[in-house]
């Protein structure tokens, strides 16, 4: 039996899919205009466990995990090296994919850009 904490309710609670035998995951990921820290290895390690052990708990599982590629930081890193922000998140998710699998952090099923859905989010507020 898997309990989770539910920042909603502030209580930890059984694990119950809301689909037979599926699991949908979303984690918001990195902001990527410098290399990662600790703490996004924490955060990587963490979901992937979690990932993994609903996978042999025999559940189909979809990780979606974000990156933010717009962002104040990420503008003031590409206007320091007079790069593009695209070249400067580029460097970094690449750099966030290279230190996770050293890891051995499988990669999420979908890894989403921010600015791939400015209008969705545009449409939510």
């Amino acid at each position: 039996m898997l309990k989770l904490f539910n920042t909603l309710t502030g209580r930890q609670e059984v694990f119950e899919p809301i689909e037979p035998n599926k699991v949908r995951m979303y984690v918001c990921g990195v902001t990527v205009y410098d290399y990662c820290h600790i703490g996004h290895a924490r955060s990587a390690l963490v979901f992937d466990v979690l990932r993994r052990y609903l996978e042999s708990c025999g559940y189909n599982v979809t990780f979606v995990k974000n990156f933010t590629d717009v962002d104040d930081k990420i503008i003031k890193r590409a206007n320091e090296h007079r790069v593009s922000c695209d070249a400067v998140t580029t460097k970094y998710i690449q750099a966030y994919h290279e230190d996770m699998g050293k890891l051995g952090v499988r990669v999420a099923t979908e890894e989403p850009k921010a600015t791939e859905h400015i209008a969705d989010i545009i449409q939510l507020t």
